[in-house]
Parts: structure tokens; C-alpha cells; sequence
């Protein structure tokens, strides 16, 4: 299971942003969690989900603006599952926990937290996120536009007709913004996080 825990920055003089986040969350991969996605103590969020690409989706959506601190923890969940998701239990969310607390003192703010034995570990993956996220940080605004829009419902040439621009300025903001390369990290990432949701094998 992944367990999602993020955290709101400078909380106490900021405004509340965790309902909106809930609401953002569901939107996003609402079908894809294991319960709906909940509000924990004070302005925390936390969300649990089976699904690798929904976890990753979560945590590049969260880690975006700079106002959350996110803790990725995979591991079990004790069933059967309660009611709401502040309620769960199991390793997944004590390493969620764990790993929030050292997103707090991250660059990127994030960091991750794997149950022993399971492969790839954090060791490996943590570098990898975060250099996808570093590369995500660098994004213009109007790199932002084109991957915001570009969502595989409409062409490239669509797109510069929408923001009245030449085809040719929407693939170099699509080349500046390494769009194709993020693409190819989130599927080489999501690959390794569905390793790391499975259960160590048992050897006799």
C-alpha cells in the first residue's frame, strides 16, 4: 500500500489550504484510492491508494507550488480497512509519518520511507524523485501552460491556435520545459514503485 502525508508550510500564518487540496486530490485520483482522501490533524492530508501511478500523481501535484511537505510511505495496512482513511493503520503509515517529517528538511520537500526488504528501496528511489522534481521546479509559467493543457486531448497545433502562437514556439516551450523527459521519468518511476508495493517474497 502507498500512504500519502503531507503537511501544510508555515500553516500557522497562512491560509487553510488543506480543503482545497482534498477537493484536488479526489478530482485527480479519487477512484483510484482505497478510501476517499481525508483531512488528519489540523491542516495535514492523507491519502492511501494500491496504485503506484496514483501515489506518484499525488505527490507531484502536492510538492508543485511549495506548500506542503510530503511523506511517501510504502508498506502494509491492517485490515480490515476502517472507515475513513485517518484511520488506518499499519507500517505504510507509520513510514508515511516518517517520511514526512524528513520532507520537512528537504530541498524538495519530499522524501519517502519503504518497509525493509522490499526493492528498490528509498536509498534509490529518493534521489530519482527528487531530481524529477528539481527538473518539475525549474518549469516557467509558460512551461506550465503547455504541460497543463497538453494533456493528450488536443495537438500541438490546437494548442498554439488556443494561446494564438506558431507551432513552432509550443514545441520549443514543450522542449524547455522537458516535458518528454518527465513523461519518461514518471513511467520509469511508476514502474519501480509498483516493485516497491510488493511484499518481499519469503524464501524457505
Amino acid at each position: 500500500m502507498f500512504a500519502i502525508t503531507a503537511d501544510q508550510v508555515g500553516s500557522r500564518s497562512a491560509a487553510d489550504l488543506a480543503d482545497a487540496q482534498l477537493a484536488a486530490i479526489d478530482a485527480l485520483v479519487g477512484d483510484r484510492l482505497v478510501l476517499p482522501v481525508d483531512r488528519t490533524a489540523g491542516d495535514e492530508v492523507q491519502a492511501a491508494t494500491d496504485d503506484a501511478a496514483a501515489a506518484l500523481a499525488i505527490v507531484l501535484h502536492m510538492t508543485r507550488d511549495g506548500n506542503w511537505s510530503v511523506g511517501l510511505g510504502i508498506g502494509e495496512v491492517r485490515l480490515p480497512l476502517p472507515d475513513s482513511t485517518r484511520a488506518m493503520t499499519g507500517s505504510a503509515f507509520i513510514r508515511a509519518r516518517d517520511a514526512v517529517e524528513l520532507a520537512k528538511k528537504s530541498p524538495t520537500r519530499f522524501a519517502i520511507s519503504i518497509d525493509d526488504g522490499r526493492l528498490p528501496d528509498a536509498d534509490l528511489l529518493q534521489p530519482l524523485i527528487d531530481l524529477l522534481l528539481q527538473l518539475r521546479a525549474r518549469r516557467t509559467a509558460e512551461g506550465w501552460e503547455v504541460a497543463d493543457q497538453l494533456d493528450g486531448s488536443i495537438t500541438q497545433a490546437q494548442l498554439a491556435a488556443r494561446l494564438g502562437v506558431t507551432p513552432q514556439a509550443i514545441s520549443l516551450r514543450i522542449h524547455n520545459a522537458q516535458l518528454h523527459t518527465e513523461r519518461a521519468a514518471i513511467a520509469a518511476l511508476t514502474q519501480l514503485l509498483e516493485a516497491a508495493g510488493e511484499p518481499p517474497q519469503v524464501t524457505s
